[in-house]
């Protein structure tokens, strides 16, 4: 196994039955799984849903999966990060990502359309997507995932249940996509661009951060305060006031 693809097969059967279960696979579901390596997963979606689109990066996998004959299983030779999720209809998604594309992929997924999603992360990862406020795993991650969708940790998963096992325990995680934004933001790219700033500086004060950046000062309320002390509507709030002021400026369509 190419360990750069920071893949790390589940062998566990009855995890694999636990998260097809927790997904509630049925035979009108379209499911999106990534990495299915040897098809662990694979099988068990094949017997309930409608149908699988199954994306693996790996040429010997590929052909391995080819080999079971699932009928109603797509097998994709790609890396998913370079697919268009909008040219693919599937309406649930369910995988063993490999741990090396869980924030790119989250990201992307995000983007999508989809009603749930039952993913197998890194522990630490998943810990980072349901944290709050002021604690030390909240972060970028953090935010635009409680921007986008409802996320909880369904269970923690020990790293025997890999083959090869990886340094740390995993966790499998629910996302749901929000019908209704928690808050609404004036420019999302704004929104995300200043998100992904004051995390990136996250032991300066934010008032500093926005003075460097964009040339303003924003309300005392937040000045004094670091990344993780924001909640995402915070953030939210000081996105809308700077796209306010760039667009005042005309230079909102050069941002």
């Amino acid at each position: 196994m190419k360990r750069k693809w920071g893949q790390h097969l589940l062998i566990n059967s009855a995890i694999a039955e636990r998260e097809v279960d927790y997904a509630g696979i049925g035979s009108n579901d379209t499911v999106l799984e990534v990495g299915p390596g040897k098809g662990v997963l694979t099988k068990l979606l094949s017997e309930r849903a409608k149908r699988v689109i199954a994306i693996e990066i790996d040429r010997k996998f590929v052909d391995y999966l080819r080999n079971l004959d699932l009928k109603n299983v797509e097998i994709i030779h790609a890396d998913v990060l370079d697919i268009d999720l909008s040219d693919l209809y599937f309406n649930k998604i369910v995988a063993n990502l490999p741990f090396k594309i869980s924030s790119p992929f989250t990201f992307k997924m995000l983007d999508s359309s989809f009603s749930k999603a039952v993913l197998i992360y890194q522990k630490e990862f998943a810990r980072r997507m349901v944290a709050k406020p002021n604690s030390k795993d909240y972060s970028r991650l953090s935010v635009m995932v409680y921007y986008k969708a409802r996320c909880r940790i369904l269970e923690t998963i020990p790293k025997t249940a890999f083959e090869p096992p990886p340094k740390v325990d995993a966790a499998m995680v629910e996302v749901l996509p929000r019908e209704k934004l928690p808050f609404r933001v004036q420019d999302e790219k704004v929104f995300r661009d200043l998100v992904t700033l004051l995390f990136s500086h996250r032991r300066k004060k934010i008032g500093k951060i926005v003075r460097k950046f964009y040339g303003i000062d924003i309300d005392s309320r937040y000045y004094d305060k670091r990344a993780e002390e924001l909640s995402p509507e915070d953030m939210g709030e000081i996105s809308d006031f700077i796209f306010s002021f760039l667009h005042s400026r005309n230079q909102i369509s050069d941002y």
